[in-house]
């Protein structure tokens, strides 16, 4: 399974764009990548089916449009990429998959004391995850949640961050791609296991009396 940290490692632009196919200019992250290797692109893991001296390829499927806003981009757009992390690599931000859970919209983007309070909605689905000071990616940028209610949450977003990631030109409307903690999913899931195993065990106690 690919891994990646959250931390983004270049911004790169899109070229062209066409059913299946995403084309894209990039240069640090080109050190290394193959065609096969896995680039998450704001956040959505898409592996390479090509790449040259100023960029790459990757495919684009039903799912990555129905789930992201990968579909949404035009030529000369901004995106974060990071190459998947190597299994001894330093880890120097929080367990990211890849795997967008949904989109969200930018509320509002506000100045903070040298920073910027950025407030994004979230989809009724994902709101269990988010808790203040936990991890979410926010078109692949790892975050720590500062506030968060009962339909949205916001982000410190500090100078450079905001240098060097697409984050610092979004704008309320905007729709950024969104990933939960995965830690979160797996004490969500013990939790209903224990539950169900706690039910099970009382009632054999039941039949046992």
């Amino acid at each position: 399974m690919k891994m990646f940290t959250g931390i983004v490692e270049e911004i790169g632009k899109v070229k062209d764009m066409s059913p299946g196919r995403l084309s894209i200019e990039a240069r640090d992250v080109l050190a290394g990548t193959k065609t096969g290797d896995s680039i998450s692109v704001s956040g959505a893991c898409l592996t390479v089916t090509s790449i040259d001296s100023k960029g790459f390829e990757v495919e684009i499927m039903p799912e990555t449009i129905r789930r992201t806003n990968i579909g949404r981009l035009h030529y000369g757009d901004k995106v974060n990429l990071e190459r998947a992390v190597p299994a001894d690599g330093r880890f120097g931000g929080h367990f990211v998959q890849g795997h967008v859970d949904d989109v969200g919209k930018v509320l509002s983007v506000k100045p903070e004391e040298g920073a910027y309070i950025a407030r994004i909605s979230v989809p009724p689905n994902l709101l269990k995850y988010i808790v203040i000071k936990g991890f979410i990616a926010v078109d692949g940028v790892s975050l720590t949640v500062t506030e968060c209610d009962d339909f949205s949450f916001a982000v410190s977003l500090v100078d450079f961050t905001r240098k060097h990631t697409t984050l610092g030109i979004i704008k309320p409307g905007d729709t950024v791609n969104l990933e939960v903690d995965i830690m979160a999913k797996y004490v969500e899931k013990l939790h209903k296991a224990d539950k169900r195993n706690l039910t099970v065990d009382f009632l054999e106690e039941l039949k046992a009396r």
